[in-house]
């Protein structure tokens, strides 16, 4: 690592099964345009054969139901020929409207067979979808929904041309189009080629059943699935990621593995809701998606010590990187791996991936002019391990002292009767930015109360730049439907 400059139909999940959902697709119609799916090899081959090497083994659940990857093989073959009957060209820019369940599954990997642009657009985004979808110019809708898993497939008559999109066909491979949550602005769409996507799923690793809690339109999500199902281990879904139902989930269907944030950790601890579900199949949790406080992690190691807790790194621009934690309670991570580098600059984390975006659809490239994406999040280095102390935009900065949101709010939430915490930076003549604090309380407390209670309890914990200094006490929730902390700034600022 380099430190710095110091260096249209319906079908529904009940529909006939395809008799030989692995033989190559060749039935896909001609696009003089965007080329047809040849024969061999096709972008998900490995794939498909390894559905075919465990047909009996368990592969996803849903709703409670267990699906074989004979039936996933099944249901991959049964979406291409519907794609077909439904006239979907090659190539096409498509908008995979879903969340996780069978048929959404084996449509992201039919498309990805087609050589199709993928946008996948998950519920989380369900006021966005327009404007979306007009970003990505997406030429055809296929929505899924009901307890049936119905499928919709809709011709937009829009025909895509930005230049990214036009390179990935220029190549004849598969894309995929993620957009930021956009919680530092308006969300951009990051355009993948799959192809340099897909091969880290190539290698053979452990197979674990895995809690798909990372949304289907989440860089966590997609990584999560296509790791899960690469080494035959079974997805795990909930429609429910309440910390109850989540752990319920896990109890019942024996989940190894949950990828989750350290949002819905905290959740977890407020509310208890491991001691009420036999969490003894967990062996790893991982987390990642925003800052961990060193206080939340301590916390959770105290209460699951059998589970290994491990940080990981990953961005909507490079994929999620390979990472190793010092310890099952440091803050301290190595990543990168094989087709990444690193170095950090005046600071702030860059990263150069053979797997990075092509670029963004509504928005300038981030890729330095030397090939290293800005990932703009500040870090501390110790040899070969990296502390990620957060987005440098999310920093309050009092007198000129640096103030990271994440560890305040670790000390906030260890208080009792806090359920979520919530920092950012608002104006002051004085000092330039002082620290300002959303609460959500499990009970009713008056604000002047608690701001006696959190200033005496800060005062043992924290320096006294960092102290909050306004205090807002809210009813609702201070987080995304994606489990990230809602930290939005003051409309002052």
């Amino acid at each position: 690592m380099t430190i710095g400059h110091h260096v249209v139909g319906r079908m529904t999940a009940g529909s006939d099964p395809a008799p030989d959902a692995t033989a190559p697709d060749t039935t896909a119609p001609q696009d003089p345009g965007a080329g047809s799916v040849p024969a061999a090899p096709g972008p998900i081959d490995f794939l498909l054969d390894g559905f075919a090497a465990v047909p009996d083994a368990e592969a996803l659940v849903w709703r409670g139901v267990s699906h074989t990857y004979g039936f996933l093989a099944d249901r991959v073959g049964d979406m291409g020929r519907r794609l077909d009957e439904a006239l979907l060209p090659p190539a096409a820019v498509v908008s995979l409207e879903a969340d996780f369940s069978p048929n959404a599954v084996a449509l992201l990997l039919a498309l990805i067979r087609r050589r199709c642009v993928v946008v996948p657009l998950s519920s989380a985004v369900a006021g966005d979808r327009d404007a979306f979808r007009a970003v990505a110019e997406v030429e055809w809708i296929i929505e899924l929904g009901g307890d049936d898993d119905t499928v919709v497939v809709t011709p937009t008559g829009r025909a895509a041309s930005h230049d990214l999109l036009a390179t990935l066909r220029g190549r004849r491979h598969p894309g995929l189009v993620l957009f930021s949550s956009g919680s530092t602005g308006a969300s951009k769409a990051a355009v993948h080629d799959l192809v340099p996507l897909l091969d880290k799923f190539r290698v053979p690793k452990r197979t674990l059943r895995t809690v798909a809690f990372l949304l289907f339109d989440h860089i966590g999500g997609v990584n999560t699935l296509l790791y899960t199902l690469s080494n035959g281990g079974c997805v795990i879904t909930v429609s429910d990621r309440t910390p109850d139902a989540v752990c319920a989930a896990i109890a019942r269907h024996r989940a190894e593995l949950l990828p989750t944030s350290p949002t819905f950790l905290n959740l977890l601890l407020a509310g208890e809701a491991h001691t009420r579900h036999d969490l003894t199949t967990l062996r790893t949790i991982t987390y990642g998606t925003e800052p961990m406080s060193e206080n939340t992690l301590r916390r959770v190691h105290a209460v699951l010590p059998d589970v290994k807790l491990q940080q990981t790194y990953g961005l909507s621009e490079l994929g999620i990187l390979r990472s190793q934690s010092r310890g099952p309670d440091s803050l301290w991570v190595r990543i990168g791996g094989e087709g990444y580098e690193l170095r950090v600059v005046d600071g702030l984390l860059e990263i150069k991936a053979r797997a990075a975006i092509l670029g963004y659809l509504n928005a300038p490239s981030p890729v330095t002019a030397d090939g290293w994406f800005r990932t703009g999040d500040a870090v501390e280095v110790d040899g070969e391990w990296i502390k990620i102390l957060g987005r440098r935009s999310e920093i309050v900065n009092v007198g000129g002292e640096k103030v990271y949101p994440a560890e305040v709010e670790g000390v906030v939430l260890e208080m009792p009767g806090v359920a979520e915490a919530a920092v950012h930076a608002e104006r002051n003549a004085i000092t330039g930015q002082l620290v300002a604090l959303r609460v959500r309380l499990h009970d009713p407390e008056p604000v002047a109360d608690f701001r006696r209670r959190l200033t005496a309890y800060c005062r043992e914990r924290l320096a006294r730049f960092k102290i909050p200094q306004k205090v807002t006490i809210v009813d609702g929730p201070l987080h995304s439907e994606r489990f990230k902390v809602m930290r939005g700034r003051s409309a002052s600022e």
